[in-house]
């Protein structure tokens, strides 16, 4: 498998993806904040040759142009930009936590643009809590004075961590991020019902973002189009669980594919 990075002009901003290659159908990824399109490598390779990720390194992230602005309508016009410069139909879509909303308001915004839709562990209410990202260390001499000064957290950002000048720190900012993460807070609910395609809700069962009650709410209220799985994992559920993740991704777009041609 050979990934090729790429870039494209959207409301004059250039955004990066990454494409895993292969012959499979493709699915479209989105990542969190603190990631950046490359952490779908692992989840790409697991699901390939039947199944091509194509990632976007989202507005502030990665490769990807900083913005003036990160409200819900701005991330949702670079998904419907990514997903038409692409040139393809309808798509199946994967997204985590700030890309899981992005994904989900994308399908109930774009009907029949979204073949199938898979959010990680993101609610139909966000209350981001980004005092976390304000006591994030900004940079460190060396890459490895920046892991220690993490801990535990390290490897969830690792994937975007960068070489500058002045030291080692990250393919976003903090100050963005925050921003960012501001915006993405608030009621959902409205978007979520909206959704009209087979949805899978993945919730890890540590997850400090998605809690059970409300899963099942989002589930409940979805009735007949949405799956709940849960595996023993924190919010990042393809790092902490990524063969069991894999296994219920590719599971959900065999029978969504299967579905579809019937």
């Amino acid at each position: 498998m050979r990934d090729m990075r790429a870039f494209f002009l959207a409301g004059g901003r250039r955004l990066s993806y990454v494409d895993f290659g292969g012959p499979g159908v493709p699915l479209l990824a989105f990542h969190g904040h603190y990631n950046e399109a490359s952490a779908f490598a692992p989840l790409a390779e697991t699901l390939a040759p039947r199944w091509r990720v194509i990632a976007l390194d989202q507005r502030g992230h990665g490769e990807s142009d900083r913005a003036s602005g990160y409200e819900r309508d701005d991330y949702v016009a670079d998904i419907e930009a990514f997903h038409r410069h692409l040139g393809l139909g309808p798509a199946f879509v994967l997204g985590h936590s700030l890309g899981g909303v992005n994904a989900y308001q994308y399908a109930a915004r774009h009907p029949g643009r979204v073949t199938a839709l898979i959010v990680e562990d993101i609610g139909a209410v966000v209350d981001c809590d980004w005092s976390f990202t304000e006591r994030l260390v900004p940079s460190a001499p060396s890459r490895q004075e920046l892991v220690s000064a993490l801990g535990a957290t390290a490897p969830y950002l690792a994937c975007s961590f960068r070489q500058f000048d002045h030291g080692w720190g990250y393919s976003f900012d903090l100050e963005h991020t925050v921003r960012s993460q501001k915006a993405l807070n608030g009621d959902h609910w409205s978007d979520w019902l909206q959704v009209t395609c087979p949805t899978l809700l993945v919730r890890g069962i540590r997850s400090d973002e998605l809690a059970a009650d409300h899963a099942r709410d989002m589930t409940a209220r979805h009735a007949g189009r949405t799956r709940l799985v849960e595996f023993p994992a924190g919010h990042v559920v393809h790092h902490d669980a990524p063969a069991e993740f894999a296994e219920a991704v590719s599971s959900f777009l065999s029978e969504s594919s299967a579905s579809r041609a019937e």
